[in-house]
Formats: structure tokens, C-alpha cells, sequence
């Protein structure tokens, strides 16, 4: 076939790919791809750029507002400007040296009455709730069948007691015959014997007799103990078997008794004082701690130490005359263990611990502040001994320490003047409550400034 017939060629360039047309093909093909990433590219340092320009338009912002309306900024929240602080006295007087632990109140007898004989109950003799003393009558069993076996004991032992009296006489004619030789030896031991047979029968005969008299006396149940009885157990006419069916249960409650707990640390320290003779005094609180519900006294202190949990368990009685104290209660014991006698107190909102230890920033002048590091003892919540480091009228600072350092100068608020002034009424302030005075200090001290400022303006008006 001649090269140049157009059948050949144009079937050789159908099927002959040209160098030019295949790259144009693929630059179509991934050309979208590569716009769509440059935007996203493009999108992300766009957003970039606009949290960088807001946050330095912000920055820019919070420092222009400072210095016109912050505490903390400009010339009002610098070091030369003095910080509104409360203060309060270190004063002198008696710290009780209190340990605190959990208890139950616990009665000192609880019984639960039952039968001591099987029967049916006839009557209940006592109104629930009701305070009974030891002896009172509580309930009565049916006797008659106890009455009716004593009179057949005691028919019994009528007769035996006869057959004793019988065989003494006898033995008495035989020994006189025996002395007359009328009577061989034998037959007076041998009634010997029977006259001991007989008076072992007239024993057993008057055992049984006392027997079934004191089963008549147990069918009067009485209470064994003073005290309140609770819910009737069983109702009368019900048959009772003997020491299985309770019948009430029976609580003293004047005196009662708290069983608290104190870690084992505070055992010798307790047993010091109880050996010198002390008497301790124990107060009861409530649930929450706050309600003082009765005050009693030490009683005693368990012989040994609970290994699981590190405590030891101590008594303490309560007279309860007003009932405040009600068994398995459960109350806070606070037992008085000594009491300090002229103690340096200091507030506890004015001790504040870091690296030196506790210590308290001291008024120096009216206007400055020193830091004291002392060294503490007892605590009752509010107030705490100061073995060193202080003296007796010296005033520390209770509330704005949060802002304060070593040589600070400071300004006393007139409730502070007030309370440093009366002494023991100083309250100790968290760092909670530095806030909201300092928001309170701000509001009033910005108050005169904004009037001084319209003043001004007033002033320069009318002077145009």
C-alpha cells in the first residue's frame, strides 16, 4: 500500500499519541487540585493574621482602660500607693487546750425484759414510753398452774416430814431397848439409816416447795432497772415461753454515757491528767458541731488502743436530767484536757504560713508593715497561742495580707481602728474576704475623685 494513501495516515495518526496532546491532558487534571489548596493555604493565614490583630487591639485596649478605672494599674495600683488593710490586737487570756472526737451516746444499761418461766401473759402493766423505777411492775404471767404443783409439794412434804418424825421415835425405843439388851445392835442402825432416808426426802420435798414459790414470784415481772420503757414486744393473752419471748426493752437514761474516740497520740497527755486526778469536763455537741446540747464529765478510758484504726475509746457521763441526750445518738465530744493560763492570743486570719515558717505582718507606725515570723501553739478555731514573737498589744494585720510584702506602706480602715482598739472582738478574715473589701476600698475611694473631677470641670466652665 503506497505511504501516502490517506486511509494510512489518517489511521496512523488515530492511534500515534502525540508528544504535545498528552501533557495538556494531565495539567487539566490536576490544575483544580492545586487552586484548592493554595486557598485553603491562603484561608488559614488570613485567619492567622486576624486573632493576632485582635489580640494586640485587646492588649492594647486593657492598657489604655487601666490606668483610668483599675486598682491594680497606673499610679493607684503601684507600690507608693498604701493598701487598705484591717488590723487587730494581740491580746492576753486563757486558752482552753480542747481535743475533739467522734461518740455515741450510749446508756448505761439496756435490758430486755423476759419470762423466766413459760406461761400466758395475763396483763401488761405499763404504758410505753413510760419511766419506771427498779421494782415496778410490768407484767403478770398466769400462776395457777404454778399454785397447784406448790400444793401438791407441800402435801408431799407434809407426809415425809410425818414418816421423819416417825422413824426418830422409833430409833429412840430401839436405843432404849438396846441398852436393856432387849435388841440386837442391827436393828438400831438400820432405823439410824432410815431416819436419814427420811430426812433427805423432807431436803428434796422443800426444795421443790421453794422451787415452785419462786416460779409464782417470777410470774410478777418488774422492771430490773430505772429507766424508760420502749414498745411493747408482745400483747397481752399470747403464751411466752421462757427467756425467748421479750416482752419490753428497758433504758436508763439518768446518767447516760458518751463513747467517743481521740487518736492515740492524745492518750498520754490525757492519762497525765486523769492519773493526777483531774476531773475533765466533756461537752456534747450535735450533728453539725454547733449546738451545745449537754456538758458531763470524764468517767474512764479504755485499756488498750484499736489497732485498725489508731484510737482509743473513752467514757464520759452526763446527768441528761432535761432528756437532751437520746441513746445511739451521735454527737461531737469535746473534751477540755488543760487550760493555758495567760496566753498570748492572736486572731487566726492574721497567721500565715511560707517559707519562714508561720508568721504575721506587724504594724510599724500607723503606715508600715513588717514581717514576724512566730512560733504557734494551741488553737481553738478563732484564736491562737503565740509562744514567740509577739507581745501583748502589739497589732498584726488580718485582712488585705494577700497584697502585702516586707516594709509595704499601708493605711488602717476605721473598722479595723475600731476593732484593734477593742481588742479581743477582732474577727479573723480568709483571703476570700480581701476581694470584696478591696472592691469596697476602690468604690470609695473612687467616689470623692469623680466628684473632685466634676468639681474641676464646673469650675474651669464658669471661669470661661
Amino acid at each position: 500500500m503506497n505511504e501516502s494513501s490517506p486511509i494510512r495516515t489518517d489511521t496512523a495518526r488515530a492511534y500515534e499519541p502525540g508528544p504535545i496532546e498528552a501533557p495538556a491532558r494531565t495539567r487539566r487534571r490536576f490544575r483544580p487540585i492545586r487552586w484548592l489548596v493554595l486557598l485553603v493555604a491562603l484561608a488559614a493565614v488570613g485567619a492567622v493574621g486576624h486573632r493576632w490583630y485582635d489580640a494586640r487591639t485587646a492588649k492594647g485596649t486593657e492598657q489604655a482602660a487601666a490606668p483610668a478605672g483599675g486598682r491594680h494599674g497606673g499610679k493607684r495600683g503601684g507600690t507608693d500607693m498604701p493598701q487598705a488593710v484591717g488590723i487587730a490586737a494581740v491580746t492576753t487570756g486563757d486558752m482552753p487546750v480542747v481535743l475533739q472526737g467522734l461518740g455515741t451516746v450510749t446508756p448505761l444499761a439496756t435490758v430486755t425484759v423476759k419470762s423466766q418461766i413459760s406461761g400466758y401473759l395475763m396483763e401488761v402493766k405499763f404504758r410505753e414510753g413510760q419511766m419506771v423505777k427498779a421494782g415496778d411492775p410490768l407484767a403478770q404471767i398466769d400462776s395457777r398452774p404454778y399454785e397447784a404443783l406448790l400444793s401438791q409439794y407441800q402435801g408431799q412434804l407434809a407426809r415425809d416430814q410425818a414418816l421423819l418424825q416417825n422413824s426418830k421415835l422409833d430409833l429412840q425405843r430401839y436405843q432404849t431397848l438396846n441398852r436393856q439388851d432387849s435388841i440386837s445392835k442391827q436393828n438400831v442402825d438400820t432405823q439410824a439409816a432410815l431416819v436419814k432416808q427420811n430426812e433427805g426426802t423432807v431436803a428434796a420435798d422443800q426444795a421443790l416447795v421453794d422451787q415452785q414459790k419462786l416460779n409464782i414470784a417470777y410470774t410478777h415481772i418488774t422492771s430490773p432497772v430505772d429507766g424508760r420503757v420502749g414498745l411493747r414486744q408482745v400483747d397481752q393473752g399470747n403464751y411466752i415461753s421462757a427467756a425467748s419471748t421479750a416482752i419490753v426493752v428497758v433504758t436508763q437514761l439518768h446518767p447516760i454515757s458518751v463513747i467517743f474516740t481521740l487518736p492515740e497520740d492524745d492518750v498520754a497527755r490525757v492519762m497525765r491528767r486523769v492519773r493526777a486526778g483531774a476531773s475533765l469536763a466533756v461537752k456534747a455537741y450535735d450533728r453539725g458541731d454547733a449546738h451545745e446540747i449537754a456538758t458531763g464529765k470524764l468517767d474512764t478510758v479504755d485499756n488498750q488502743i484499736d489497732t485498725t484504726t489508731g484510737t482509743v475509746k473513752l467514757r464520759a457521763l452526763f446527768d441528761n436530767g432535761d432528756e437532751e441526750l437520746f441513746p445511739n445518738q451521735f454527737v461531737n465530744a469535746r473534751l477540755t484536757v488543760d487550760t493555758i493560763k495567760q496566753a498570748t492570743l492572736v486572731p487566726n486570719g492574721g497567721i500565715l504560713h511560707g517559707s519562714p515558717g508561720a508568721y504575721v505582718y506587724l504594724m510599724d507606725g500607723d503606715d508600715k508593715v513588717t514581717v514576724r515570723p512566730i512560733k504557734t501553739g494551741e488553737t481553738d478555731g478563732n484564736t491562737t497561742v503565740v509562744l514567740s514573737g509577739l507581745n501583748a498589744g502589739d497589732r498584726v494585720v488580718t485582712d488585705g495580707t494577700d497584697r502585702l510584702k516586707d516594709g509595704a506602706k499601708v493605711r488602717i480602715t476605721e473598722g479595723a481602728q475600731a476593732s484593734a482598739a477593742g481588742g479581743k472582738e477582732a474577727q479573723a478574715a480568709g483571703p476570700q474576704g480581701t476581694g470584696a473589701d478591696a472592691a469596697k476600698e476602690a468604690a470609695a475611694e473612687g467616689a470623692p475623685q469623680q466628684g473632685q473631677h466634676e468639681g474641676g470641670r464646673r469650675r474651669h466652665r464658669q471661669g470661661q
